[in-house]
């Protein structure tokens, strides 16, 4: 076995207790002795085990009692009991609170071989099937959110962090990147959440535009203002706001803006009565504001109204290890909705996936593999069915361009990533190619979150 199991024999019978222990090292497994339940106990706080194989009949705390205790603390853990031959209906009542089988003594080497090695594969399924549930509900927590790198822990961690109050946040990241997702993310979690979301897009609107759009208008208001018309900012009353490319609105449009950011009140166009709506904000830019104040093209005070706390969206080659979480949930969503018999794609194609720079990042990803559904009649995408831009990406992966003043850490990461990729994540190889051993470049995949 690759990584041995751990097992813990529970017997007060020492000769027993020693042999087991010494049958099953010798079959690779890691096991260790405990004279008593209540030993036993005590060194489950301490050590992690994966399988405790158990008398029924022991002093102190008796064999029933110790695996209520073990299904109540490390629920994780399998169970098989051990019992005398005329002593089989207290097993099967075991095995009803929850032992997975059980072994009648004198021990038979056969049995116990094949009841080990299905308990330790139950136990395998079910650490499985729990890292599915938690990566599923990784997705399913952030709204439409998909990813398990580094970078996007941490942009999860700010949404958890901010989405119970009602502060103003500044989404920035390269286009994309999905700040909007990540805004409706905050909404849905936030107390905000049965009520509206509402978008409005500042991108090139002219300053008379942006204020009926934002302000709504009154009828007769202007030339073909047929009926009164609530404005955005209206609509959002009760929910969020998010406004998206707010670094191209022009000046005057910011100064209005910032008046009604700051009092919650406002009138419609050609209207009287104040307006006083309960609406949170929500700004997303791919600018950098920053600079566009150094510029003079934005206003400095509405940034720093703007910019309480500012979340920034890593650009997908940033995050390459999601590159292939992501295909897994796009595919199967576009063969569903282009009625396509379920795809996957090759190794060789993964590769050059996550070695392209992605300019386009995420929405870039997305499209092409909602195009390749469509054309590609292959059930599996090679790379001949790649665009030529990605295919040119086959660059040699031991060359690379280090910036002065990047982290060394960065720099590692970065190395032992595309070496990974390009031996398709052979780990004993990728260790040669480094000029590690095999348990340090493991180390160093743990150490940096890596996603194979």
């Amino acid at each position: 076995m690759t990584n041995a199991a751990q097992i813990l024999i529970v017997d007060d019978e020492v000769n027993i207790r020693n042999a087991l222990v010494t049958l099953l090292e010798r079959k690779g497994y890691q096991a260790r002795g405990a004279g008593a339940a209540e030993e036993a106990l005590d060194l489950l706080e301490k050590t992690s085990m994966d399988l405790v194989i158990t008398d029924l009949r022991m002093p102190g705390i008796g064999g029933m009692d110790f695996l209520g205790r073990l299904r109540t603390k490390w629920p994780g853990i399998e169970v098989v009991v051990m019992t005398a031959y005329g002593s089989i209906e207290t097993a099967v009542e075991a095995m009803r609170a929850g032992a997975y089988d059980y072994l009648t003594k004198p021990i038979d080497r056969e049995r116990l071989s094949i009841v080990v090695e299905k308990a330790l594969e139950r136990h395998r399924l079910t650490i499985e099937n729990q890292q599915l549930r938690d990566r599923l509900e990784t997705r399913t927590r952030f709204d439409q959110l998909v990813g398990e790198s580094e970078p996007m822990q941490h942009v999860y961690h700010l949404v958890e962090m901010v989405a119970a109050s009602d502060v103003t946040v500044l989404l920035t990241g390269e286009s994309g990147t999905g700040k909007e997702l990540v805004a409706r993310a905050i909404h849905h979690k936030s107390p905000r959440a049965d009520g509206p979301f509402i978008t409005l897009n500042c991108g090139a609107l002219p300053d008379a535009l942006f204020e009926s759009e934002l302000f709504g208008y009154e009828k007769g208001a202007f030339t073909g203002a047929m009926a009164t018309k609530a404005g955005r900012f209206e609509l959002a009353d009760g929910g969020t706001l998010l406004l998206d490319e707010v670094g191209e609105l022009s000046l005057k449009s910011q100064v209005d803006f910032l008046r009604v950011l700051e009092t919650k009140e406002f009138r419609r166009l050609g209207g009287t009565k104040l307006i006083t709506v309960d609406a949170r904000i929500i700004a997303a830019t791919n600018r950098n504001l920053e600079e566009a104040v150094k510029q003079g093209a934005f206003r400095e005070d509405l940034f720093y109204r703007l910019n309480v706390v500012p979340i920034q969206l890593p650009p997908l080659r940033e995050r390459r290890d999601d590159i292939s979480l992501l295909v897994e949930t796009f595919l199967p969503k576009f063969c569903a909705q282009h009625q396509r018999a379920p795809k996957d794609v090759s190794r060789e194609a993964m590769r050059l996936l996550r070695l392209y720079a992605w300019p386009g990042n995420i929405r870039q990803l997305r499209n092409l593999l909602e195009r390749l559904v469509v054309t590609v009649r292959d059930h599996t995408i090679l790379p001949e069915h790649l665009p030529e831009e990605i295919q040119v990406s086959r660059e040699d992966v031991r060359t690379m361009v280090v910036t002065l003043g990047n982290p060394l850490e960065e720099i590692e990461k970065e190395v032992i990533r595309r070496t990974l990729v390009e031996v398709t994540n052979h780990r004993e190889k990728a260790a040669k190619l480094l000029g590690i051993s095999l348990r340090s470049l493991q180390y160093k995949i743990k150490e940096y979150g890596i996603r194979e």
